[in-house]
């Protein structure tokens, strides 16, 4: 390993260490939220199609202390499967499980991984996300997710854990979300989290 690199993940590994531990002796800040159940099923021109449950045996592996599971459509063909899951605190091993190890585990094939950015309405920058293109048996998917902490937009699982530390160190928090979108292609995928995306951050604050 380059020893740049190595710095830099020793310098992580400590700053989350002394978030996660370091901080656990005082009871951590849990902000109040709007419950993800409320989410509008109606959003512009997108229209909830089915809402999604997890069995048992997956909320054993998410840990989630809640999350959101629906397919929406919308004209012209469209539709897009939202998957939200947040978690209040990560001091206790509660982290969101990365596509990029879910999906190949499920036994999906990806093409391209990459970010993109996506323009949102009355935010001054646009948002960077990952784009991770799977197929399986005949079939292709286009899954767009981050991590979203407040008004916080992240692509990166590493930069994800570093701003955690962060939190904690800072301000005595570390609840997350992982938003994951999956589309049949990218442009109505990146439609769809335009219509949502400002609702979503109402539900984390």
């Amino acid at each position: 390993m380059p020893q740049r690199a190595a710095l830099a993940l020793s310098a992580l590994l400590v700053a989350q260490s002394a978030a996660f531990y370091g901080l656990s002796g005082r009871a951590e800040t849990i902000p109040r939220r709007k419950p993800l159940y409320e989410f509008p099923a109606v959003i512009g021109d997108w229209r909830m199609a089915r809402e999604g449950v997890l069995e048992q045996d997956e909320k054993n592996v998410l840990h989630a202390d809640d999350y959101l599971k629906r397919d929406y459509r919308a004209p012209r063909a469209r539709t897009a499967s939202l998957f939200v899951a947040y978690f209040q605190s990560q001091r206790s091993g509660q982290t969101p499980h990365s596509p990029k190890n879910c999906l190949p585990g499920a036994g999906w094939t990806w093409s391209v991984a990459d970010t993109i950015r996506v323009e949102i309405a009355g935010r001054g920058q646009p948002i960077d996300i990952n784009r991770y293109i799977v197929s399986k048996g005949g079939e292709n998917a286009v899954v767009l997710y981050w991590y979203q902490s407040r008004d916080r937009v992240v692509a990166s699982e590493a930069r994800a854990t570093l701003f955690t530390a962060w939190d904690a160190l800072r301000y005595n928090r570390t609840e997350t979300e992982l938003v994951r979108v999956v589309t049949a292609d990218a442009a109505g995928g990146v439609d769809f989290i335009q219509a949502f995306f400002t609702e979503l951050g109402r539900y984390n604050q």
